[in-house]
């Protein structure tokens, strides 16, 4: 799986850090500040997505509260649609409620 460039990107993350690979991305100016990336799978990949119907991810959190994150197939669920924008905020709202609940824990 490859970090891909699309038309929207804005931002390159890592774009001079050869040890790292360059991450084009959208970068949103909103208060969520939403970075949106697209990834393009290998064949062998998407075989094993039609096949297994997984994907696995893997997140850094430096031992901080988890960061939303939103998976999606389709381009409309993160760029130019308002249903999107509705569908994150019930995302957004769900991670602000959890960690409420975490901190009274």
């Amino acid at each position: 799986m490859k970090p891909k460039q699309f038309p929207e990107a804005n931002v390159t993350y890592a774009k001079d850090q050869p040890e790292y690979q360059p991450l084009p991305a959208f970068k949103n100016d909103s208060p969520q500040g939403e970075v949106i990336s697209c990834w393009q799978l290998s064949f062998r990949e998407r075989m094993r997505v039609l096949v297994k119907g997984e994907i696995w991810i893997s997140l850094m959190s430096f031992n901080k509260p988890l960061i939303p994150s939103f998976i999606t197939t389709k381009k409309e669920d993160v760029l130019n649609s308002q249903s999107s924008k509705v569908r994150r905020q019930k995302l957004f709202s769900f991670f602000k409620r959890k960690s409420k609940l975490d901190a009274e824990c």
